[in-house]
């Protein structure tokens, strides 16, 4: 919509209340004040949508205050600059006289400028004798500096949803990716369960976002998903359990209880081997039972956080920042480097990461860090290791916590509705799995 400034039959111009406003602003600048111009142009073209200005209004802003010499605004200087409306035109990139002047008024109902007219209306400077300027009549910049402060509060909140919003949809894109994963995994590993109406409840989530969706319903979205993925985990969480009872979950159990300073070394490989590493066939099958499906990124960061805590910004979102925060957990566990190499060799590089960050999570737990490690990876070189239970392990006692702490906390009015779109699995499944409660 165009915005006319009023003007009487005379064609004098009114007084509106957004000029009102910017007087009465500009008349609270703090004597001695002074902001660098430019970084408050820097701020008002951020806050711009909050402000009011448009793009077009912004450019003879810009112009304007190339008008002004100094870089530097001051409260008690000179603040007024008078440029005539060709010179304007011709520094707003040839803006037409007619765009030119809806645009200023924009500013002047902004509270960006003001008008200080001269009688006649024209913008001219009246100069002493010695060449100082002693009145001027054209636009007063004092808003720019009474309001610097309040640009930069707002620019900050333009910042901060900018900020929000780019997370939210970086979370929404790596849930989606794992429930997509997890589904799959189901799948193909032929875990019971009603995968297709998982399906259906995972596009139900995602089909209700447009192109260009607000971070509000983004995040939203993202709390649906991760309900989703938290009981599909927990399927087949249960399923791996149940598949494998008594493989490398319960053993990463029994090695925390038992684990003292005397009883495990990188040096004493006798007893490690003894008391670590021995298996029995069963459990090998029972590994071989276990999805084969290398594990998301997104479910090793659930089961394991404390390794976020090892990068800059706490960020890791590739692979190769996983890696990245395992070469850093080595030293801090105490894990000498010819460990690490064998458990490289051994596992695979990623496979060994994620084996370090599980005994990172633990560490309070565990004596010997570096002696666990080896023995994992005497096992995983006889086929008798898996990270997928340890995984599962952490992940089932996070999930676990967060149920107790919900079982405490006085239960929300559950709606019907919702209640049916539970995720679905065999009677089987459901009578070795301890449903969660909403």
């Amino acid at each position: 919509m165009q915005t006319h400034t009023p003007t009487t039959p005379f064609g004098r111009r009114t007084m509106s209340l957004g000029m009102m406003a910017s007087q009465a602003v500009a008349k609270a600048v703090p004597e001695g004040a002074q902001v660098q111009k430019w970084k408050v142009f820097h701020s008002i073209r951020e806050a711009r949508d909050l402000i009011g200005a448009t793009d077009r209004a912004l450019a003879i802003l810009n112009a304007l205050l190339s008008f002004h010499p100094e870089t530097e605004l001051a409260g008690d200087g000179e603040l007024i600059v008078w440029p005539s409306n060709e010179q304007l035109m011709a520094r707003a990139n040839g803006m037409p006289a007619t765009t030119l002047r809806r645009h200023l008024s924009v500013l002047v109902e902004c509270g960006l400028i003001i008008r200080r007219d001269s009688p006649n209306g024209k913008r001219f400077a009246r100069k002493g004798r010695g060449g100082q300027v002693e009145q001027a009549y054209g636009f007063d910049l004092s808003p720019i500096v009474a309001r610097a402060e309040e640009f930069e509060e707002l620019a900050d909140a333009v910042r901060a949803e900018k900020n929000a919003f780019r997370l939210a949809k970086e979370r929404l894109t790596l849930l989606r990716r794992d429930v997509v994963k997890l589904i799959k995994t189901g799948i193909e590993e032929n875990v019971p369960g009603n995968w297709g109406r998982v399906q259906q409840s995972y596009q139900a989530i995602v089909g209700r976002l447009p192109r260009s969706a607000p971070r509000q319903l983004i995040e939203d979205t993202c709390c649906d998903l991760h309900g989703l993925y938290t009981e599909i985990l927990e399927v087949l969480g249960s399923f791996a359990k149940t598949q494998n009872p008594d493989a490398n979950e319960s053993h990463f159990g029994r090695h925390i209880q038992n684990s003292n300073p005397d009883s495990i070394s990188e040096s004493e490989k006798g007893s490690r081997k003894e008391n670590e590493a021995g298996g029995s066939g069963a459990e090998n099958d029972n590994l071989r039972s276990l999805p084969k499906r290398e594990l998301p990124l997104g479910i090793v960061l659930d089961a394991c956080p404390d390794v976020k805590d090892l990068v800059q910004g706490g960020e890791i979102r590739h692979w190769r920042d996983f890696l990245a925060a395992a070469e850093v957990a080595r030293p801090l566990l105490g894990v000498s480097p010819s460990a690490w190499r064998e458990a490289c060799e051994a596992m695979g590089e990623v496979q060994a990461a994620i084996t370090l960050a599980a005994i990172l999570q633990r560490s309070d737990q565990i004596n010997s860090a570096g002696g666990y490690l080896r023995s994992l990876t005497d096992k995983a070189r006889e086929g008798k290791f898996s990270t997928w239970p340890m995984v599962m392990a952490l992940l089932r006692a996070k999930l676990d916590a967060s149920r107790s702490s919900a079982a405490k906390a006085p239960e929300p009015q559950s709606d019907g509705n919702k209640a049916g779109e539970r995720l679905e699995v065999s009677d089987a499944l459901l009578r070795s799995l301890e449903r969660p409660r909403r």
